[in-house]
């Protein structure tokens, strides 16, 4: 499959899906969602993938949905007229959530590399993965839960409990990497000039196992 918004490859026994928009910060676009579903459907048909390390490019890992496009452009999936239709919103945002949740469904294990930035949309994603690694410095949440109300997905409530994840949905903080390790939201966080050699260290060691796609 040709991509447009991410590239992919497979380097021995690890399939590597990387967000390629780094001028925008890796920010969603409406066709993002579909080739992360793609990606990891080809991945998990590869029998030799064991692992797949998803990762941004350049600054951060995402940076969210990106509101050049959602909010200064009419396109297909947004609404221009009014009154606004609740419904419509729904099954745009649902058919985006499976899509991201294809990590979480995936056959093969899933490790999210976050440096920069993984907040709003971004955070979805990332929290769909089996295994979240963060540079220390590197920021997590989602701030529209101060405007439009919860995430898209339950992977909040899911990894950090109910109390836990109010805190964090209430007031749409950021934390970064260390706080977010803390609390168990994310797996590792290290110094930012470690973050490849510790997402690599994880991989290689996850692919050493033997693995069948079911």
């Amino acid at each position: 499959m040709a991509y447009k918004t991410l590239a992919y490859r497979r380097d021995r026994r690890i399939a590597r899906i990387t967000f390629n928009r780094p001028k925008r910060l890796n920010a969603i676009t409406a066709a993002m969602p579909g080739e992360i579903a793609a990606a990891v459907a080809e991945a998990n048909a590869d029998p030799k993938v064991h692992v797949i390390v998803l990762a941004g490019a350049g600054r951060a890992f995402c940076a969210g949905y990106d509101l050049v496009e959602y909010a200064e452009k009419k396109t297909p999936l947004i609404q221009t007229e009014m009154p606004w239709d609740p419904m419509q919103d729904y099954a745009i945002m649902k058919g985006f959530t499976e899509q991201f949740m294809s990590l979480f469904r995936s056959y093969k294990p899933t490790i999210c590399k976050v440096q920069g930035y993984a907040v709003a949309g971004g955070s979805d994603i990332a929290l769909c993965c089996d295994l979240v690694v963060m540079a220390e410095d590197a920021r997590i949440g989602y701030p529209p839960a101060r405007v439009w109300g919860c995430p898209t997905t339950a992977m909040w409530v899911y990894r950090l409990g109910a109390e836990r994840a109010k805190r964090m949905l209430l007031t749409g903080d950021l934390v970064d990497g260390r706080e977010a390790k803390a609390m168990g939201l994310a797996t590792d966080a290290v110094p930012a000039a470690r973050l490849d050699a510790r997402v690599e260290a994880l991989a290689a060691r996850m692919a050493a196992c033997r693995r069948t796609s079911s």
